[in-house]
């Protein structure tokens, strides 16, 4: 492997660059189109490594499954031609050895992989002692434990340069995206890893090309580390996954029309302030607390009643005015009736806990 180069490709996983902007097709089809999808790439002065998928995993068989290691000469040229860093998703021990053999830069782990830990463990294994980064996407469902393990069986072989992609998580009665965001995943996951470098897969998370500008601001919003974004020379006739990709020109002024904001932590004046308002939520936040705890007591107290006089917990037309009234009041105080629903579903299903409680009393 090419140490040098390799060096060059880690510092991109630094989070002393902001935005990291990993982009290419979401499969490598053809020699022309890989190296001039690269070309058109890098004239955008937008993007950092370029990214072709080889092997891609389908939930069904007969469709196309990528060129498989045909295409990897392909992308060594792009790095020795073009000049680019170059990362390749990688599923076994097989696919680790023929990257290396190419010289790939960068590996990931995708999420139908991550999902897997016999997989993940067999992908660590054949990195053991090999110096070169890996990016590992969120698993399809909505498992950190399962994400974060991912990263430690890389991490308990030796593997130094480790980040995290987040392309959400899969949703059957998903109507909007591809694969539902689910944000708060994502942000406990730095919470939880804030050493490791995070970049968000909006081309996955929406499957459409026209939302891609909104969540890739969002996730800049939210102090992601960068993107990873699918191009194509000619989205409408890729071989998979058309309706999410773009071309590189329509790439570059996405990246462009980024707004970039700033924590500025280190700004007195400006955290003076911010520190001024936290201190209003934390307030009112401990008055929710007390608030909660208050209504637990009385639900309590009803639950004693309902078992001294043998009646149900739940009593159904009572829940029903709950829940109108909920979304009524939601929308006089300008609050997103889903929210309020999940956070009034959440106290009613802890009310019933408490009384189910007092039911098992003797």
């Amino acid at each position: 492997m090419n140490a040098t180069k390799t060096q060059r490709a880690k510092t991109w996983l630094t989070k002393d660059k902001r935005p990291i902007v990993i982009a290419g097709p979401c499969s490598a089809e053809t020699e022309d189109q890989v190296i001039e999808t690269a070309k058109r790439l890098k004239a955008t002065n937008k993007m950092d490594v370029f990214r072709a998928g080889i092997w891609k995993p389908r939930t069904r068989p007969n469709s196309f499954e990528g060129v498989g290691v045909t295409g990897l000469p392909w992308v060594k040229r792009v790095k020795e031609e073009v000049g680019l860093p170059t990362t390749v998703e990688v599923a076994k021990a097989k696919h680790v050895e023929l990257c290396l053999a190419f010289d790939i830069d960068i590996l990931w782990i995708g999420a139908r992989t991550t999902v897997n830990p016999f997989a993940v463990q067999e992908i660590a294994e054949a990195l053991r002692g090999v110096d070169i980064p890996v990016l590992v996407k969120n698993p399809i469902n909505p498992d950190l434990a399962l994400w974060i393990g991912g990263m430690e069986r890389l991490s308990a072989v030796g593997v130094k340069e480790i980040g995290a992609i987040h392309r959400g998580f899969s949703n059957l009665g998903e109507k909007f995206y591809r694969n539902r965001p689910q944000w708060q995943i994502a942000l406990e996951f730095v919470r939880q890893m804030p050493e490791i470098p995070i970049l968000c897969d909006p081309s996955h998370i929406c499957g459409r090309r026209d939302i891609l500008q909104d969540v890739g601001q969002k996730a800049m919003d939210l102090d992601f580390d960068g993107l990873m974004i699918e191009t194509h020379i000619d989205p409408d006739n890729a071989w998979s996954d058309a309706k999410q990709q773009i071309t590189p020109e329509v790439f570059g002024k996405m990246i462009t029309d980024m707004v970039l904001r700033e924590d500025y932590e280190d700004n007195p004046v400006l955290q003076s302030k911010l520190d001024y308002m936290r201190q209003e939520i934390d307030h009112i936040d401990d008055e929710l607390m007390n608030l909660l705890g208050n209504r637990m007591k009385v639900a309590r107290d009803i639950g004693t009643y309902k078992k001294e006089n043998n009646m149900t917990i739940l009593q159904q037309k009572r829940w029903n005015d709950i829940l109108e009234k909920a979304k009524r009041l939601s929308e006089e105080r300008q609050l997103s009736t889903d929210f309020v629903s999940k956070f009034i579903n959440a106290v009613h299903e802890e009310s019933i806990n408490q009384q189910e409680k007092i039911f098992k009393q003797k």
